[in-house]
């Protein structure tokens, strides 16, 4: 993410006069350019961070307490629903049933400090100035990213629904690579993404047992894949297509979608769902997983999921050092992921302000404090699949 800022006459003044030796100036300078830092800083972080198109905006007043009106929410037949949010920032998610009531969400605030010497500002350095806001919203970026994913992934985990039939589902499936080497995950075939869409289909049901009203659920809209498995999906344009395991035929697909994934470059969409790469993904070339990967795999634990390929009754576990790795499929049109985020008087959701440390002469430093209030919920995880890309045993 890079932020520029224009070398205009006003902007080149007003860094200057935050250099000024004359304490008075340079911290009326000063909280002139933190009120325009805090638009452009919240604009950043909302386009940078992975999870942004997955969380729907619930903003609240500052100072308010935050609530969620579960009713909305009443397809279960058994009249309750699953929560999973977090207390704190950086704190384990947890999962809670709830009743058809009004949810109060635990907010926390995320925020970033950073500073440089004055002489920058005299000399009209905007790179320099620029920079250091690049600092400010990236760390708020990687903070927002970590707390959003490990409400997901957690989720995803731990998830199980019983629909109207009486069948417990798993909202994660096993893919086994049969005749694969261990350490290396398996190739990401269509067969992997029929599954998880029928197992979609299936935990919607409506709490007759039936199919649902169309906009309640629409299916799995998104798929978050690490760049190995986005690139399977890139070699189905001049790749022979078959099956999930060895054993099954190869086939081909129509020249017409062979030409259309080659033109997308294979990334952006398949089978009307949007495809999504996350380099935090995947495995390294020693089988040691990626940042998410890892998380993944705590909150699994030992829990083995179904294989769609094995016999009935075969599960397997996440198995991060063999290689295994994942693909989660969110359905956007529920809105069942939620982010509460505090709303000043302004109403702006990021707040910067001048660092009051920096305002003594001796200093000849400034800086600025940022934050914004903030939560993250899963209100409903049938919104959430799963798969685990197994390499071979």
């Amino acid at each position: 993410m890079r932020l520029k800022l224009k070398n205009t006459p006003e902007q080149v003044e007003l860094i200057k006069a935050m250099g000024s030796k004359n304490p008075a100036i340079a911290k009326e300078a000063s909280e002139a350019f933190a009120a325009f830092l805090g638009p452009v800083v919240r604009q950043v972080i909302n386009q940078a961070a992975t999870a942004a198109n997955i969380y729907s905006d619930a903003p609240f007043d500052e100072d308010d307490s935050p609530s969620y009106p579960l009713d909305l929410y009443y397809n279960e037949g058994d009249n309750f629903i699953q929560v999973w949010s977090q207390n704190m920032a950086g704190g384990l998610p947890t999962s809670h049933v709830e009743g058809l009531q009004e949810l109060k969400i635990a907010t926390y605030r995320l925020d970033s400090a950073v500073s440089m010497s004055k002489r920058y500002a005299r000399k009209a350095r905007l790179d320099v100035v620029s920079k250091a806001i690049e600092r400010m919203a990236n760390e708020i970026v990687v903070k927002q990213d970590r707390n959003a994913w490990a409400i997901i992934l957690k989720a995803l985990a731990e998830a199980t629904t019983s629909p109207a039939a009486g069948t417990s589902l798993k909202h994660f499936l096993s893919s086994v690579g049969e005749g694969t080497s261990a350490g290396f995950s398996k190739t990401f075939a269509l067969q992997d993404l029929n599954e998880i869409m029928e197992r979609m289909a299936r935990l919607n049901e409506s709490y007759a047992g039936g199919t649902p009203a169309a906009a309640y659920s629409r299916g799995i809209t998104d798929l978050y894949m690490s760049p190995e498995k986005v690139g399977d999906i890139r070699a189905f344009a001049y790749n022979a297509v078959g099956g999930s395991t060895a054993g099954n035929s190869v086939t081909d697909l129509p020249d017409t979608v062979r030409t259309d994934i080659f033109k997308a470059a294979g990334s952006q969409e398949i089978y009307g769902v949007n495809i999504h790469q996350l380099l935090e993904f995947g495995n390294d070339t020693s089988g040691n997983g990626k940042k998410y990967t890892k998380l993944f795999s705590t909150f699994a634990g030992q829990t083995q999921y179904p294989d769609i390929n094995g016999s009935t009754g075969t599960d397997y576990r996440f198995e991060m050092g063999d290689g295994d790795d994942l693909i989660v499929g969110i359905d956007n049109s529920k809105g069942a992921f939620v982010r509460p985020v505090a709303r000043g008087g302004d109403g702006e959701t990021f707040t910067a302000i001048p660092d009051d440390q920096f305002y003594a002469s001796r200093a000849d430093k400034m800086g600025w404090y940022g934050f914004l209030e903030e939560g993250r919920v899963c209100l409903d995880a049938r919104a959430i699949v799963g798969m685990n890309l197994r390499a071979g045993d």
